[in-house]
């Protein structure tokens, strides 16, 4: 049976909304114990998104 509890962030409605100052703080936070940069440009909620989870990896966090 297909796990249908995770959606695609490119397949969120409110995707293409600007991140929320949630998502923004975290990815301010996640950066930093990922010794990165995060990109200059306003991302949607859904690029946050997959930002988030990559940034997660890098700084050892990801299951």
């Amino acid at each position: 049976m297909a796990d249908n509890t995770q959606k695609d962030p490119k397949d969120w409605i409110s995707g293409d909304d600007p991140m929320t100052a949630a998502q923004q703080s975290y990815l301010e936070t996640l950066a930093e114990q990922a010794h990165e940069d995060l990109p200059g440009e306003d991302l949607t909620k859904a690029e946050a998104s997959e930002l988030i989870d990559e940034m997660r990896q890098k700084a050892g966090l990801a299951p």
